[in-house]
């Protein structure tokens, strides 16, 4: 079990820690009935924090960012010396969580997407791990949340039963909704991100080959490229050069933290 702390990636704080750490920290959560925001973020995810002060201090307001991308685990290895096994992948986690809640009866409450993706996210993830209990799952309402609308949700999901949150709705809305539901819930939430059309089969993910040499951003461009082709294209060559910067000492990128001003009405 790895857990060699957080580090400042372009200011946002990334834990460098391995899959055994982050599922023991979010069962344990669970167990505790404590509330734990989790986020898997690749360099798409640090760069909404470089270029957003407020997000920035959502971020590392978070309990646990994990490194999604090969980039970041290897800009906390350039940066920080700190060298880990492999990346934390948001996919990867999602099932060893399910598979660890399956095996312990916690429950799962399923948020974001459209109905249908949920429907084939819990038929696929059911075959997987039969003693899976999966309390409650609803679509995202592609709008924002008046604070109303937020309450009635955080007691949907506490009235399911259910012991933690996954969570897909897109960097950065999802992150945005776990700083705030954090306290809402009182539990574990994951931000899992494309996992939820991964494990529904409406995506393919990239060969684990082009994983390794840190070029699933080409697989998943070719795969979505009127979507995607600024987030790779334009803040990938801009995080390299601020992480060369940052390396260098050229350039400080201090992490912020909450300061309370940070609320807002919440994408859902």
């Amino acid at each position: 079990m790895i857990n060699k702390g957080k580090h400042s990636i372009l200011g946002v704080n990334v834990h460098a820690v391995d899959y055994e750490y982050a599922v023991a920290a979010i069962v344990a959560a669970a167990e505790q009935k404590q509330p734990f925001a989790v986020s898997a973020l690749a360099v798409h995810g640090v760069m909404t924090g470089f270029m957003d002060a407020i997000h920035l201090r959502r971020l590392n307001g978070l309990d646990l960012v994990v490194p999604d991308g090969q980039p970041v685990r290897m800009a906390l290895k350039l940066i920080h010396g700190q060298k880990l096994p492999d990346r934390v992948y948001g996919p990867n986690l999602t099932l060893k969580v399910a598979e660890a809640f399956a095996q312990r009866g916690l429950k799962l409450y399923l948020y974001g997407s459209k109905p249908e993706v949920l429907a084939d996210l819990v038929v696929n993830l059911k075959r997987q791990f039969p003693q899976l209990q999966i309390v409650g799952q609803e679509p995202s309402k592609f709008r924002r949340l008046n604070e109303a609308e937020r309450l009635e949700v955080a007691n949907r999901i506490k009235a399911s039963g259910a012991d933690a949150v996954f969570l897909g709705l897109g960097c950065p809305r999802q992150e945005v909704w776990a700083y705030e539901y954090r306290e809402l819930v009182n539990m574990p939430i994951l931000a899992v991100g494309a996992a939820f059309d991964f494990f529904a089969g409406n995506l393919s993910q990239a060969p684990k080959i082009m994983q390794d040499a840190s070029l699933e951003w080409l697989y998943r461009l070719i795969q979505e490229p009127k979507r995607l082709w600024q987030r790779y294209l334009i803040l990938n060559p801009i995080y390299v050069w601020n992480v060369l910067l940052q390396y260098t000492g050229l350039k400080r990128f201090k992490p912020a933290l909450p300061d309370g001003n940070e609320s807002i009405e919440s994408f859902g």
